[in-house]
């Protein structure tokens, strides 16, 4: 709107407001045209304690009130509050309002019905068994073709309780509808830049392909052009948002308050409203186009080098041992062969590795590009998968323990189906390896898979690529290398005992996945992986037992044993009774001593009160995750200094698939767990990434701003 039009327009309303104020001054108390009552969260109060307030506007249909940034005309609603001596009320935290266009202007508010909360100190000293009374007056303008401004005395009376206060079963649900109205803190890294004519918001969300109804409204008047709906776009890395700018184009714009509301369809069609909050410094110039990734300084050949070293470290991590420990002892069988064996034997593993490692991130490119909000370990976040992986496993485990034998080869399951001295088997090997590789996060791999997230298809394979080569490297080298080989044991009769030995670490990662299993899955799914356990032993005894004979029982003992893993297939299947949701306990977080599950909404509210914030975004089926925990986290040092800080701390599960989880770790440059920030007390400061490897000191010193 032109400085012209807009002058005109709000001498109009000025005409509005005085012909409506004659109607308005009808009486004191309800309007014609808006009811207002205050309404408590719980029944009564307790002393030392905060208590949540609202401030009800039942708006009459055609009419609405106005937020606090009203738009082009408007005036927001007001309390003045008379509370008693060492009652301390907070202002108005705003939900987020709707964009209400009539003629030439544009205004922010609400329509309806809306509750405004407030937040009220209570004091320490208050005797048990009194009552407080808690007044104000509140004033607003309530507007249709006129303005008609209107006011009530507000007031209630609560009991005051010597114990935590109940809640009030009467605005239960109102509140609760609240809490979703009311914008969260941003965890997304924001990028803000200005020139003449326009503002750009840029703000790292991840894939936000699955984000719709993008709206802004700027909680700072006067420097956004309200007439002029923003440009919003979305994308791989995130969403850009372009503003009008309004008053005088020569006059810098400094910092940007607003809201940025969105509807998120990754949960179904009709999605869910939320929305967060924007305040952030603004710089000259246009928005940088770059992904988090490359805004750390990574670019291709840097995330190629850390996926490679990433790769390496991985065979070292306790999920992949059992597996590799497995083939070095066909290693030492065939070491000393022929050099063109022991080397077909080693390109055997690594393109079951190459193979597989191109299947998983193929998987993960297409479900991305098909709008899925999921990350690196993303099959351990199906019950199905993990339960097929116990089967391998402890069909695997049975194999080295003699239970039954496919061939003479040693490289696990799938020797049985070797054609050529088992270089099928050596595939396969390399195949499970993967497998059992995904849930663990090396060090290098972090920063190399969150950069492989953000990239086209290709370059997001040739980083997955890497990280196998590099899994695959030690293996090829030992294959290659006669000088290496020679360091490695004569083999011999021992290795009957080892190989046997072997089995005991493989059934234990089939018994550390049926624990990720009854996370995600519950007692109804893990009874039912136990039971398929029993008929996939039964598959391999009767297997091994009729394997070797002749005729009609021959037959019918393989179709029996080819049944029994039907029948363990077929109960996979069976859903966990906890519906696909991983259930994490709500524990009371004093000074920091409990975690509370992860919100974006449980966030904002901690970082209003002022609070430092620690967030461990973790997965029942991470490893290194598990052993942060019991390093780091679980720290007496680490307690001490959560409690002297005052730190809140927050548990994110990503056990099962959390799009709120999976945007936060892109955002922040990683495609999957462990991800830890620390949210140091002010408002406006940047979250602390915290290293992928975790110690007591790291996490100390980050607490205590060393």
């Amino acid at each position: 709107m032109t400085g012209h039009l807009k002058l005109i327009a709000l001498a109009a309303f000025g005409c509005l407001i005085a012909a409506g104020s004659v109607r308005g001054q009808a009486g004191p108390g309800e309007g014609p045209h808006a009811k207002v009552t205050l309404v408590s969260e719980t029944v009564s109060v307790t002393p030392g304690q905060k208590l949540r307030l609202a401030l009800r506007e039942e708006i009459q249909p055609g009419w609405h009130t106005y937020w606090v940034n009203p738009g082009d005309s408007g005036l927001p609603t007001a309390i003045d509050w008379s509370l008693p001596p060492g009652f301390a009320a907070s202002p108005i935290a705003w939900p987020t309002p709707q964009r209400i266009p009539y003629g030439p202007l544009v205004s922010y508010g609400y329509e309806h019905e809306v509750m405004l909360p407030v937040t009220v100190d209570i004091p320490a000293g208050l005797e048990a068994g009194s009552s407080v009374a808690l007044t104000g007056h509140a004033s607003w303008l309530v507007c249709a073709d006129v303005c008609v401004p209107e006011e009530s005395d507000v007031k209630l009376v609560l009991p005051v309780a010597p114990g935590p206060a109940a809640p009030d079963p009467r605005w239960t649900t109102a509140f609760a509808e609240l809490q979703e109205r009311l914008p969260t803190a941003n965890p997304f890294p924001t990028v803000i830049t200005a020139n003449a004519d326009s503002i750009q918001i840029r703000i790292e969300t991840g894939d936000a392909g699955k984000l719709r109804d993008i709206m802004f409204f700027p909680a700072d008047e006067g420097v956004v052009d309200n007439d002029t709906p923003p440009r919003a776009s979305t994308g791989r890395d995130g969403i850009e948002v372009a503003l009008a700018r309004s008053g005088p184009k020569t006059k810098p714009v400094t910092s940007l308050h607003g809201v940025l509301a969105f509807r998120d369809t990754s949960t179904g069609e009709a999605g869910v409203r939320r929305s967060i909050e924007i305040s952030a410094p603004v710089s000259p110039g246009a928005a940088s186009a770059t992904s988090p990734a490359r805004i750390a300084g990574l670019g291709l050949v840097e995330a190629l080098l850390l996926a490679l070293a990433g790769g390496i470290v991985l065979n070292l991590m306790p999920c992949v041992l059992p597996v590799l420990s497995i083939k070095a002892l066909s290693l030492i069988k065939h070491a000393q062969g022929a050099r063109r064996e022991v080397r077909l034997q080693g390109l055997a593993y690594g393109a079951g590795v190459l193979v597989s490692f191109g299947l998983v991130g193929g998987t993960l490119i297409a479900f991305r590009a098909a709008g899925a909000e999921i990350g690196w370990g993303f099959q351990l976040q199906s019950p199905i998968f993990l339960t097929i992986m116990i089967y391998v496993l402890f069909a695997v485990g049975l194999s080295l323990s003699g239970v039954f034998s496919f061939g003479d080869g040693l490289a696990g399951l799938g020797s049985g189906l070797a054609a050529r001295k088992g270089y099928s088997g050596s595939f396969f090997t390399g195949a499970l390896a993967t497998l059992v590789a995904t849930p663990c996060t090396a060090p290098f791999m972090a920063a190399a898979i969150g950069f492989a997230i953000t990239q086209p298809w290709y370059v997001s394979l040739a980083v997955f690529e890497a990280i196998g080569a590099g899994l695959a490297l030690p293996y090829l080298v030992l294959s290659f290398s006669p000088g290496a080989r020679r360091l490695l044991p004569k083999p011999g009769a021992w290795m009957n005992g080892f190989k046997q030995l072997l089995a005991f670490p493989v059934y234990g990662t089939a018994v550390w996945l049926a624990f990720v299993l009854a996370s995600e899955a519950g007692s109804i799914g893990i009874a039912a992986a136990l039971s398929g356990l029993v008929l996939i032993a039964f598959a391999a005894w009767l297997y091994e037992a009729v394997r070797l004979g002749t005729g009609r029982a021959r037959v019918l003992g393989l179709a029996a044993s080819a049944i029994a893993v039907i029948a363990a297939l077929a109960l996979a299947k069976i859903p966990g009774e906890n519906g696909g949701s991983a259930v994490v306990p709500e524990t009371a977080s004093t000074g920091g001593a409990g975690w509370q599950p992860f919100s974006g909404a449980r966030l904002a509210a901690l970082r209003a009160e002022g609070r430092p914030v620690f967030i461990d975004f973790t997965a029942d089926w991470c490893i290194t995750c598990k052993v942060n925990e019991r390093v780091a986290l679980n720290d007496p040092a680490v307690k001490q200094a959560f409690d002297a800080a005052g730190v809140a701390t927050l548990r994110g599960d990503w056990t099962l698939r959390d799009g709120e989880i999976t945007r936060v770790l892109e955002a922040n440059g990683r495609g999957g767990v462990p991800l830890y920030l620390y949210y140091p007390a002010s408002k406006d400061a940047a979250p602390v990434v915290l290293p992928q490897i975790l110690t007591a000191d790291a996490v100390v010193k980050t607490v205590r701003g060393g």
